[in-house]
């Protein structure tokens, strides 16, 4: 997930559960398990907008569409 830009901004853990919708243990996993990108300044831990918008798109699953044979004709 390479590719935070220095015009990102830097979120943090709160943040970032806050934007996908989970809980700061979440964040704080992936971060433990070096599953997403971060900086850490200090003591404090920041994740780039571009980081996790780039995990959601990585992970987001596309709809399986298949087409019904005889749907919509009449008989």
């Amino acid at each position: 997930m390479k590719g935070a830009n220095s015009a990102d901004r830097l979120l943090t853990v709160d943040e970032a559960a806050g934007r996908l919708g989970t809980g700061v243990r979440f964040i704080r996993r992936l971060i433990s398990e070096r599953r997403i990108e971060y900086v850490k300044l200090g003591k404090h831990v920041r994740i780039a907008d571009s980081v996790l918008t780039a995990y959601v798109a990585v992970r987001t699953v596309a709809p399986v569409r298949t087409r019904r044979v005889g749907y919509g004709t009449a008989a």
